[in-house]
């Protein structure tokens, strides 16, 4: 494997709809961001769905302006609704679901609970074969171990109906990330992807990292990110 590289022809995603899962503070919000911004470039319309109604400090949905700006549609509560720390999803999928002309990239919401909100929708994508994607981060509870990613994935594909397609390295202690936690992150995925035979498809790494982790990178698949969602005191 080698590190990612674009060009303007490059899709990093093979489907028309990409769900991002995972267990709170994986990350999975961030990820789904770079690559909506990362599908941009290459297609015409991308659109991403917030149906993350669990987590209500990282959101998609913060980050409008973003993509307003890249011309990236947000499908998410509008108005007043928008900053409600409520169960509220948006009808707007329907529409893009059955538009071909749309790359779609939702982040749903961690574990069993939040994948729960995406077996509404089985009926409508099934037949589109969308890919789901599980964003790791090592250095969270309860997934830190084996047994514990393999019980979360398990609960994820209960809820949702669906089969996790693909495992994406998120490893990280936010601003305070060294190369161990993402190398360490890393071995951890890959016994993971053995396990349960599902691809380890790349790492993603904040790209303030890319000279730290050169060596790295060259010989594994790698998507440099960078971070938009802040706590308070990263500001």
């Amino acid at each position: 494997m080698k590190t990612l590289t674009y060009r303007k022809e490059d899709s990093i995603l093979k489907t028309k709809i990409t769900i991002l899962s995972g267990h709170f503070g994986s990350g999975k919000t961030e990820v789904a961001i770079n690559l909506a911004l990362s599908e941009r470039r290459v297609h015409e319309k991308v659109a991403i769905n917030d149906l993350d109604i669990i987590n209500p400090y990282f959101r998609t949905r913060d980050v409008a302006r973003l993509f307003q700006q890249n011309d990236i549609e947000l499908i998410a509560p509008v108005n007043r609704l928008a900053t409600a720390d409520l169960p509220i999803v948006s009808g707007e999928i329907y529409r893009v679901l059955h538009d071909n002309r749309y790359r779609l990239i939702i982040d749903a919401g961690g574990d069993k609970d939040g994948a729960t909100v995406l077996g509404q929708y089985y009926h409508e994508w099934k037949d589109l074969s969308p890919e789901l994607l599980f964003v790791f981060n090592g250095n969270r509870p309860y997934i830190s171990t084996l047994e514990g990613a393999q019980y979360t994935i398990e609960q994820i594909e209960k809820a949702s109906r669906l089969k996790v397609t693909g495992i994406i390295n998120n490893s990280n202690v936010g601003s305070e990330t060294i190369l161990t936690d993402i190398s360490e992150g890393y071995e951890q995925c890959f016994k993971l992807s053995e396990k349960l035979e599902i691809p380890l498809l790349m790492t993603t790494i904040s790209d303030h990292l890319e000279k730290e982790v050169a060596e790295f990178a060259r010989n594994r698949q790698v998507m440099f990110i960078r971070r938009y969602m802040k706590v308070p005191w990263e500001v």
